[in-house]
């Protein structure tokens, strides 16, 4: 796996040996790239972005960020395997004075009140058999971790219907075979 924009383009990733992680593919961040730098439904650039990457893996999307000059990376993942690869790939680039490393689970931890900045995009990676996404997106909003205009962007499996109520505005939607890419802010 590689960066495929950016500063950092061509530069390769570190991947985890075991099957339990499913790195994000590099046409689907492509994808990802391309709405939110072309879209005209909404105008949250990259440069000079605060981002939060949860279930970062070895934090090929928030490593792309700082590839394509995001100003600093949150990344929160608990998995011990990709952890260590998510530190490798990080000082590798030489990108430590740009990234955050939270060891928590986000469900048993209280992440949300550590979490003191206001984030220009959001990055949802969960586990595809992940069921409790509304509450990962509420404990958002209850915390006002996203900036007015910001983008949540929502990494799911293509069969799963996901309700999130009033608090999320879907904007655009894309399916790639097994996965789909939500992208949506607050109304």
């Amino acid at each position: 796996m590689r960066i495929i924009g950016g500063d950092l383009k061509g530069q390769k990733i570190l991947l985890p040996k075991d099957s339990t992680t499913r790195p994000l593919k590099d046409l689907v961040k492509e994808s990802i790239f391309n709405v939110l730098n072309h879209s005209n439904k909404f105008s949250t650039p990259i440069e000079n972005s605060l981002i939060l990457d949860l279930f970062s893996g070895v934090g090929s999307f928030g490593i792309e960020a700082l590839s394509r000059k995001a100003k600093e990376v949150t990344f929160v993942e608990n998995y011990p395997n990709v952890l260590d690869i998510l530190e490798k790939n990080i000082d590798k680039l030489k990108l430590r004075q740009k990234c955050k490393v939270l060891k928590k689970d986000i469900f048993k931890d209280k992440l949300y009140k550590e979490l003191n900045d206001d984030f220009n995009l959001i990055f949802i990676d969960a586990p595809f058999k992940e069921k409790k996404i509304e509450l990962i997106i509420n404990n958002i909003k209850k915390n006002n971790l996203l900036k007015k205009n910001g983008i949540i962007v929502l990494h799911r499996h293509a069969s799963y219907k996901d309700d999130f109520g009033d608090a999320f505005n879907v904007i655009d939607y894309k399916n790639y075979g097994i996965s789909k890419i939500i992208f949506g802010n607050y109304f």
